[in-house]
């Protein structure tokens, strides 16, 4: 349960008292209005000043980039192929060498396999939750669910108690964004909450497809009408400066809500806009990516983490082609044969899907991001091993698909200094179940704590005052972690 906003604010001015001193309200700045978010999150205050740079052993420039494919991705398809398994099984699809001898992928990702010496796969993660609800909390929150079904977590969301561990931290940019399509904003919709946290490690929220041309993320421009009101930024800032002067002079400035303070400089922040703002690109650059949803919020991504937010997470979920998807393509991964046909789904999304993360990972070298930036790409779960067909709810035909299954999982990591050009464990002849190396998420939420340099058995006190570990379980995942 979230603390109430008498416990957490000791002041907030009132509306006519902000419009006595010419200061605007935080509904001036639309959306669901960021003093509402900062409120309870210990945001960034507007600074334009680069990070200092990290002292030996220091982890705190270190940032990560978690890409969240909901629905569950089919591992089968994509990054653990069973060319040798029985027909109805294998599937479709061949798998095709990369640059790694040893290593393949699914032939619809040509582009991973020019770089797969930048990112290791891991093919043996499993857990029991099957569920949609229950696949997405056992995974963000890293401990299994009361209840196998829903998406409410009962325990804070790893991401929130990263940031609630760097809530310190001050660079002009969220500590904490999350970005997905538009209307996917419910902070429940993929199971990120906070629980006994509370809202206040919720991250800076933007929905919306950014390779549209009308893209805009709201909460960080001041609206035209108040700007000319006040006569400009300018006439803006001496107006703040004049409050907190006169709010200063009665002893009440230091009780005045810190959250609304803070939400106020990020909104007059240039950083903040300026690493929202795609078209500062070349666009080269951008359609290297792609010129679509996956593309650019990866490229988001890469903006947001060299501007020195620390963890972001980007949704690669409906492939939202120009004039709308196919009647046998689904919204997102969750390719049940009653949902979409599970192989021609794969043709349309498997191919943006690989210009964007590919594109991610090498930009991330090229830029000399891969050792202080680490990249995650998963889903919740797996698909089944063998394929079930089933009438499609759009198509009205019979079609192909593979249903929901937590036992095996494959995902990528890249970057964060990690050693790569590899495979992490194995699944079974029919890549049913890890028979090498079983890991679980908490495994991977280890390896990507230890990236940061945050202590998995660090703990918050839950509703009744316990303290609860970060991680009641896991370790980094050694076959990862840099050598020296």
């Amino acid at each position: 349960m979230a603390a109430s906003r008498s416990a957490r604010c000791l002041g907030p001015v009132t509306r006519r008292t902000a419009l006595k001193f010419g200061l605007p309200t935080l509904g001036a700045f639309g959306g669901f209005g960021l003093g509402d978010l900062f409120r309870l999150r210990d945001a960034a205050a507007a600074t334009s000043q680069p990070a200092k740079a990290k002292s030996t052993g220091d982890k705190s420039d270190h940032s990560v980039i978690f890409v969240w494919l909901p629905g569950g991705p089919p591992h089968m398809e994509m990054y653990d192929l069973k060319p040798d398994a029985p027909l109805e099984n294998r599937g479709e699809f061949s798998p095709i060498n990369t640059n790694v001898p040893g290593i393949d992928v699914g032939e619809l990702l040509p582009l991973h396999a020019k770089c797969a010496d930048r990112f290791t796969l891991i093919r043996s993660v499993a857990h029991k939750f099957a569920d949609h609800g229950g696949g997405h909390k056992r995974f963000m929150m890293a401990r299994d669910p009361a209840e196998p079904t829903g998406f409410v977590n009962d325990f804070p969301a790893v991401p929130s108690q990263i940031a609630k561990a760097v809530e310190g931290r001050r660079r002009g940019v969220p500590n904490y964004v999350f970005g997905t399509d538009g209307g996917r904003q419910g902070i429940d919709t993929f199971s990120f909450g906070s629980s006994y946290l509370g809202t206040g490690t919720h991250p800076f929220t933007f929905g919306g497809d950014p390779s549209r041309d009308d893209f805009k993320v709201g909460n960080l421009d001041v609206r035209p009408d108040l700007v000319d009101r006040l006569d400009g930024r300018v006439n803006l800032l001496a107006q703040l400066d004049q409050w907190k002067r006169i709010a200063g002079e009665g002893g009440g400035y230091e009780a005045v809500d810190e959250f609304n303070r803070r939400a106020l400089d990020l909104v007059l922040s240039d950083k903040a806009r300026k690493a929202f703002d795609l078209k500062q690109e070349p666009q080269a650059v951008r359609e290297r990516y792609g010129i679509h949803a996956y593309g650019q919020r990866a490229l988001m991504a890469r903006r947001l983490v060299e501007a020195g937010v620390t963890f972001v997470t980007m949704l690669m979920e409906n492939p939202n082609l120009p004039g709308g998807n196919p009647k046998y393509v689904s919204y997102n991964w969750d390719s049940h044969a009653v949902n979409c046909h599970l192989f021609d789904d794969a043709k349309v999304r498997f191919p943006l899907y690989d210009q964007a993360v590919t594109a991610l990972v090498e930009d991330l070298y090229a830029r000399g991001l891969d050792r202080r930036v680490l990249l995650v790409v998963t889903g919740e779960f797996g698909r089944t091993p063998r394929v079930s067909y089933s009438v499609g709810t759009q198509t009205g035909v019979m079609q192909p698909g593979r249903d929901h299954w937590p036992n095996a999982m494959s995902m990528l990591v890249s970057g964060g200094g990690m050693r790569t050009g590899q495979v992490v464990g194995a699944t079974n002849a029919k890549g049913e179940f890890p028979k090498h190396r079983p890991l679980t998420p908490n495994d991977l939420w280890a390896t990507v704590l230890h990236h940061l340099g945050i202590n998995p058995e660090h703990s918050f006190p839950d509703h009744a005052g316990r303290p609860m570990p970060i991680l009641p379980y896991g370790e980094a995942i050694r076959e990862l972690l840099p050598t020296t």
